[in-house]
């Protein structure tokens, strides 16, 4: 039976002020009337029941997402009691489902991406599940690029596996992290690339495989966890397994070393909205390129993005390329180059009790 499992535990740092730390970016409606999480909800639902969904996220968040989306139970979240990372998260997913459902395939998924069109990648999950389901691979959904990305991994294709109905399946010849512009620019005109979206599918069995292999002491771990899964024992022996698992990313750990990985080439448009000048990708602008949320007004201002979701107004003169964020009693205002930088403006806040409120 085919599941999917949407990671939701990232801090979201880099839309503070609008992401605090009991309000991360999955929370926010950045790209429409609906926040990130539900987004990622309604996007595999007309594959997925949504009894088969699991939400992997902080315990704390746990009310957040019980009042917040209709539908959801305590039985769609597998909380953590902290972040440790990808390879953790996926992995105690697996455990669980496994578990549940020696059968299981997962549609692994990030609550923080734009896609569209939603039914086109509807379809690659299910050609994907397809063949997780009968063959003993680790599959990435690659995007294919449309422009030279600096702020994305990529994937390379290797000899093509097979086709899968309309879906076309490469082996992985490598991962490669975030390039260079000049690099990227290869890639993009080589046509060889993809971007690494972060969207997997395979077989929670094939997962608890691979990780048992690259990650062995990990493995041993959640295989500990697991006999604990509906005892009164299992909430403490989580926290053990996450106080001793190391912190890894799934990518790190685990697909960079396996030989069974493939990848799905996807010509959707998705973006990760990894930071605020994201926004200028996909809302609409003004006639000098500005773009304008909440009550605002320019003039004489070019290439600049305003978000204001508090009271009053935000109002600039005479500037250009920047990014202004008003939000509860909180303003930023930064150089688009520089917002890639608010994670350590963060740490400078949090090393004050005056300012650290404002995380």
């Amino acid at each position: 039976m085919n599941y999917s499992v949407i990671i939701a535990g990232g801090k979201g740092e880099r839309f503070w002020p609008l992401s605090r730390l009991d309000r991360p970016k999955q929370f926010l409606q950045l790209t429409s009337n609906k926040t990130m999480l539900e987004e990622t909800i309604d996007r595999v639902k007309p594959l997925i029941p949504l009894k088969n969904i699991r939400i992997v996220a902080g315990d704390t968040m746990s009310p957040i997402i019980l009042d917040s989306i209709d539908g959801i139970t305590e039985k769609n979240l597998i909380t953590e009691p902290f972040g440790r990372n990808t390879c953790l998260a996926i992995g105690l997913a697996a455990i669980h489902l496994n578990k549940e459902d020696p059968h299981a395939v997962m549609v692994v998924l990030s609550a923080d991406h734009l896609v569209n069109p939603q039914e086109k990648l509807l379809k690659i999950f299910e050609d994907g599940a397809a063949i997780a389901s009968k063959e003993d691979c680790l599959i990435t959904i690659g995007i294919v690029p449309n422009r030279p990305e600096t702020a994305y991994g990529y994937i390379k294709m290797g000899e093509m596996f097979k086709n899968e109905n309309d879906s076309v399946v490469y082996r992985v010849s490598a991962f490669t992290e975030k390039p260079k512009l000049v690099v990227a620019q290869e890639y993009y005109y080589s046509r060889k690339y993809l971007w690494n979206s972060g969207m997997f599918i395979w077989s929670a069995r094939a997962i608890i495989d691979a990780i048992e292999i690259y990650q062995p002491e990990m493995g041993k771990l959640l295989k500990d966890y697991a006999a604990t899964i509906g005892t009164d024992k299992e909430m403490k022996a989580r926290k053990e397994l996450y106080k001793k698992a190391n912190g890894i990313s799934i990518d790190y750990a685990v697909l960079e070393s396996a030989k069974n990985v493939l990848t799905i080439k996807a010509n959707i448009v998705w973006d990760d909205v990894g930071s605020w000048t994201a926004l200028e990708r996909y809302k609409d602008k003004d006639s000098e390129n500005n773009v304008l949320i909440g009550e605002t007004a320019v003039l004489g201002t070019y290439e600049t993005t305003i978000y204001n979701d508090s009271e009053g107004i935000v109002c600039c003169l005479g500037v250009a390329d920047l990014v202004v964020v008003r939000s509860a009693n909180i303003t930023l205002v930064a150089h688009k180059t520089k917002v890639g930088d608010i994670k350590e403006l963060l740490t400078k806040l949090g090393e004050d009790e005056k300012t650290g409120k404002y995380l």
